[in-house]
């Protein structure tokens, strides 16, 4: 039964295999896949498939301009107001100050029952409105400030 042999069989043992001068079967290895070469050999592949692979967008806020906002809902308040109301006069509404808890923004998610007087810098028109129905108030820290400043 005949059958042909590769012909690398018979170029073993001259040196070469067939390929010249020592030399011209090298550097010819993988040109690369995919992510290699994407500047250089692949530049048209990149240009036709993925055009907005190079190149930067948009741009990254300073740290100093971010500003950290922690919040805090009308029903995490209410607790708050509970475990104040015992201390706190029966005539008078209770205080709570945010600011110096921690919390520099007043949300108003969830619902309160208890008249209280929050102070805080940033609230949103949906706390405000739930806390003035129930008969409380929020006093801006701005607010106090221009009070102790005028009087």
């Amino acid at each position: 039964m005949p059958h042909k042999l590769r012909k690398i069989r018979k170029k073993r043992g001259s040196r070469t295999c067939g390929y010249g001068r020592v030399g011209q079967h090298r550097k010819s290895g993988s040109k690369g896949e995919r992510r290699a070469g994407r500047h250089k050999h692949l530049w048209s592949w990149v240009l036709r498939y993925e055009p907005d692979y190079f190149g930067n967008v948009g741009f990254v806020s300073p740290k100093s301009l971010k500003r950290d906002i922690r919040c805090i809902n009308l029903k995490e308040l209410e607790e708050i107001a509970l475990k104040i109301a015992p201390k706190a006069k029966k005539a008078e509404k209770i205080f709570i100050d945010l600011e110096e808890m921690g919390y520099n923004k007043l949300l108003g998610e969830g619902r309160i029952t208890i008249p209280v007087r929050v102070k805080v810098s940033q609230y949103t028109k949906t706390a405000l409105r739930k806390i003035e129905e129930v008969g409380g108030e929020i006093v801006a820290a701005k607010e106090i400030e221009e009070a102790e400043a005028a009087g």
